[in-house]
């Protein structure tokens, strides 16, 4: 019986790792799987895996900063405890504020077994010189992305594309359904802080839609109860109770296919847009000691994944201080009001999402664990 050990810290990589640990279990029945991550993952195994998505998935460095303790004391059970168990392989998924220092650890604590990296860290963007000390702990890199492979492997990382699981996702989810006229969908991220501060500049943009578009509707995607209470309770605060019957739970992908425009938080849900081809305006905003430290390190142009497949601004980009009510209301107004803008940005979206391949990500991502396990 071959003996995994996974670690996802973000709801995005928790789908992602469940995706993948199914397509393990088909391809190799005897595994005994521990790990790290949330409720997809725990669906596929069970009790084994510890559910800390919620707690773990921060973003922003003050906000990471502020969990210091929690983070240390987790990363010292976990070396403790992979070391202590020796599995054949450990399996790194995203993540890779925690996940690059556990495997440096593991290293040094003499962790001699295969690990394998899944949904390759963003280092050309922010660290290209971190792939040298990656080239050293990892024994395989597993990108989603077609540009990542031939990046990587330049270091001596022996490196696979599988191709992105969205492909996949949007075969089974998509619906023929025709785009409501005059409906925004409003996008504003699955974790907590990113609801604070981008959800009220949504409500104040729609007041100014309204004025450009008086016949708009509004539809806001949350990624569970408990952001939709939160985002409740935001447009008691805000002084906009009618908000509160916008809010959608679990429909995200529903209103992404049936939604004429609207606003999407940086992260996964903007590429999981363009594979529904929703006309959209990429947001952002962290807090302004995060969003300076990432202007330091950061080395892209774009912060959309569309715009850095594309190398070009396909979807506009709102970021930190050029993001307010007044500018998010504009975009999505131009979006509503011009079809020909919106039918050249769903042309672009589609041949940049074709570039991810056809589809069968998982399947080829668990071959490629197997066969480095095998090696």
């Amino acid at each position: 019986m071959s003996r995994f050990h996974i670690i996802a810290g973000e709801i995005s990589g928790d789908t992602h790792a469940a995706g993948l640990l199914r397509e393990l279990k088909v391809q190799q029945a005897d595994l005994q799987i521990t790990g790290l991550g949330g409720v997809r993952m725990r669906e596929v195994c069970g009790d084994s895996i510890e559910d800390w998505v919620e707690k773990a998935g921060v973003v922003g460095l003050w906000e990471v900063l502020k969990m210091y303790s929690y983070f240390k004391e987790r990363m010292t059970a976990q070396t403790a405890q992979i070391l202590d168990q020796r599995p054949d392989v450990v399996i790194l998924v995203d993540y890779p504020g925690f996940n690059l220092r556990l495997a440096k650890a593991l290293r040094e604590g003499g962790y001699a077994s295969k690990i394998v990296y899944y949904i390759s860290p963003q280092v050309w963007a922010w660290k290209k010189g971190r792939v040298k000390t990656m080239a050293k702990v990892l024994d395989l890199m597993i990108c989603i992305f077609p540009f990542e492979k031939d990046f990587y492997e330049k270091s001596g990382l022996k490196t696979e594309f599988c191709g992105h699981p969205m492909v996949d996702r949007v075969q089974t989810l998509r619906r023929d359904w025709k785009r409501e006229p005059a409906l925004v969908g409003w996008f504003p991220g699955s974790r907590l802080n990113e609801v604070r501060r981008l959800f009220p500049v949504m409500m104040e943009a729609s007041k100014a839609i309204l004025l450009a578009v008086p016949q708009a509707r509004f539809a806001v995607s949350a990624a569970n109860e408990t952001l939709a209470g939160h985002m409740r309770a935001m447009a008691d605060a805000h002084g906009m109770p009618e908000a509160k019957r916008w809010i959608e739970v679990g429909t995200v992908y529903d209103l992404m296919q049936r939604c004429e425009a609207g606003a999407v938080a940086s992260g996964t849900a903007t590429l999981e847009a363009a594979c529904f081809g929703l006309p959209y305006t990429l947001i952002y905003n962290v807090s302004w000691p995060t969003y300076v430290v990432g202007k330091l390190v950061v080395r892209i142009k774009h912060l959309g994944i569309i715009n850095i497949l594309a190398k070009r601004e396909v979807v506009k980009e709102l970021v930190q201080g050029a993001l307010n009510p007044d500018t998010l209301a504009r975009a999505t107004a131009d979006l509503l009001t011009d079809s020909a803008k919106r039918e050249a940005l769903q042309a672009d979206l589609a041949s940049v999402v074709a570039t991810l391949g056809s589809g069968g990500a998982y399947e080829r991502a668990a071959r490629a664990v197997l066969d480095c396990l095998h090696a």
